[in-house]
């Protein structure tokens, strides 16, 4: 490989085991510190967000202008905003029912409704390796569910369904921009930003839904230690937000979406191993098993270089 590729190789996985760094700093919040999934989405969208906003006022102002300037692209960059804050309460209600490395392998599940989507979309029957990929697939998340027996579930129901409709929110925010073309017009760094900005609208009023309102916020804040807000703002902000998403996608531009959908398939590894590590989050043979399982599934959906999703935004 040339050294561009190369480069975008080392991208692609660095954005990748960032992801799956935040995904172990989401279920340290929930899990030890006691924060809800709600409001450490809440919280991750608002400085996410800004933050996101704020850099590309500095680096695409007149993009920005453009943007939001233009009426016809506001609403799809509202559903898309809708989307991925949807995408991030369900990781996070999945992180805290299972753990990281399920909860991430689980999403990948989203190249199966992508796939689905595609066929459904141009009233094409799904060639064999794809229907062998939706096998594969079915197969690994009963492995993981079920542990080898299919008679029991080994999880908890509502971390299962969460983790599903958390694989159907992967593929909404995937198939968005790309269908109303925002990707092509603004490039995906630039929607991206604009998206995780609007998450900010659906992040407040979810979070009062789910939560009963505001009361109560300060005192869950004022519980977290030193090492609770540099978890927050060092794995959730800065390597789930701002880092996962700026080294993934460029390195997608130089290898491509296909190797960039393959190579992401480093996240729910980074994502076991780091809670191992950290957590002490036991895995099983079985685990390891459906993940494998689910990275041959990608290689099965993954079209021409041409037309395959790359997984963007990340988590």
């Amino acid at each position: 490989m040339g050294k561009t590729l190369w480069l975008g190789v080392a991208f692609t996985l660095l954005g990748g085991a960032l992801w799956g760094a935040s995904g172990t700093s989401v279920q340290y919040l929930t899990t030890v510190v006691g924060a809800s999934p709600a409001l450490i989405t809440l919280m991750r969208a608002i400085v996410g967000g800004m933050a996101f906003m704020a850099l590309l006022l500095l680096r695409k102002p007149a993009v920005v202008r453009e943007m939001l300037g233009d009426r016809r692209t506001v609403l799809p960059l509202l559903l898309f905003g809708l989307a991925l804050y949807a995408n991030q309460i369900c990781y996070a209600q999945t992180v805290k029912i299972t753990n990281a490395g399920t909860a991430t392998v689980l999403q990948m599940l989203g190249s199966v409704f992508v796939m689905a989507y595609v066929c459904l979309s141009t009233r094409k029957l799904p060639r064999e390796r794809e229907l062998i990929g939706l096998l594969v697939a079915i197969f690994a998340t009963l492995l993981i569910a079920c542990q080898g027996d299919v008679r029991t579930l080994a999880m908890p129901m509502d971390g299962l369904v969460w983790g599903v409709v958390n694989g159907l929110t992967v593929a909404v925010y995937v198939v968005l921009p790309k269908k109303f073309g925002l990707f092509d017009r603004f490039g995906a760094v630039a929607v991206t930003g604009i998206g995780t900005f609007f998450g900010i609208l659906f992040a407040i009023p979810g979070y009062m839904v789910q939560e009963g309102g505001a009361l109560g916020v300060g005192g869950v804040l004022g519980a977290f230690d030193g090492a609770a807000w540099l978890v927050f703002f060092g794995g959730v902000v800065l390597a789930g937000t701002l880092g996962g998403y700026g080294f993934y996608l460029k390195g997608v531009s130089l290898v491509g979406p296909v190797k960039g959908s393959l190579l992401g398939a480093i996240e729910p590894v980074s994502a076991m191993i780091i809670a191992a590590l950290w957590l002490g989050t036991p895995f099983t043979g079985y685990d390891v098993a459906g993940l494998v399982l689910m990275c041959v599934m990608v290689a099965c959906v993954s079209g021409d270089e041409e037309a395959a999703p790359a997984k963007e935004p990340p988590q």
